[in-house]
């Protein structure tokens, strides 16, 4: 579904209350937690984000056109009034070259990949990749079905492990730590058999020489010991 000139123009007002309401000083603290694009920053809450895309939920083409442009909130207000079943794999493929800060990746992964019938395939496709926040995109996107693709058989999850012992000795910090992530929440699923097997898989990771693979494997071993699935 492409775009339309009626979209771009509500994409452009759209920015344009975002500049107004934009605050430098978040820029700062976003930047603190590791939060810095080549994009533009203007510093918008997500409380504020999220009311904006209230009265265009499920818009496409006004997602489409927000993300085309090179302003950090745009891109974060895109995946929050997409339509996931709009989303094809090479439009997935097409979105993660775009990502530059975590917090676009993850958003994206929690209100847009996770939902399209295409998720499981991309974490495989991606899992490889170089770039360091298309390669989070992978994991981040496999922590988020981890969480909520609760009908899912354990097989699935258990088939992924390779992958996360394959990335956990990938030094980059945004990598590293959604590859943690993932480990955890494929653990803490209601499932005794996935909580043994990611266990396990931490405990072998805590031994690694790689100084990558024994952070996330002792991370993962901390709460995945304290935090036992539920019956």
């Amino acid at each position: 579904m492409p775009t339309t000139p009626a979209n771009v123009r509500l994409a452009t007002a759209l920015i344009a209350e975002l500049r107004a309401a934009g605050d430098p000083r978040n820029v700062a603290g976003q930047q603190r937690f590791g939060i810095r694009t080549s994009d533009e920053q203007l510093g918008c809450s997500m409380p504020l984000l999220r009311g904006l895309a209230k009265a265009h939920r499920r818009n496409q083409p006004l997602a489409l056109a927000l993300w085309e442009q090179p302003v950090h909130e745009a891109r974060i207000l895109a995946a929050l009034t997409a339509d996931p079943s709009q989303f094809t794999p090479k439009l997935m493929d097409s979105w993660i070259t775009g990502f530059d800060s975590w917090d676009v990746c993850d958003q994206t992964c929690m209100n847009v990949f996770r939902h399209t019938p295409h998720a499981f395939g991309r974490v495989r496709a991606w899992s490889n990749r170089e770039p360091e926040f298309e390669r989070r995109a992978a994991f981040a996107l496999l922590a988020t079905l981890g969480v909520h693709a609760k009908k899912e058989p354990d097989q699935t999850f258990l088939d992924f492990l390779p992958l996360i012992a394959t990335a956990a000795t990938d030094e980059r910090n945004f990598v590293k730590k959604a590859v943690n992530w993932a480990l955890r929440q494929i653990g803490k699923r209601r499932s005794p058999p996935l909580h043994a097997a990611a266990l396990q898989l931490a405990e072998e990771l805590a031994a690694s020489p790689s100084p990558s693979a024994r952070w996330i494997g002792r991370d993962a071993v901390r709460e995945l010991r304290s935090r036992f699935p539920k019956p």
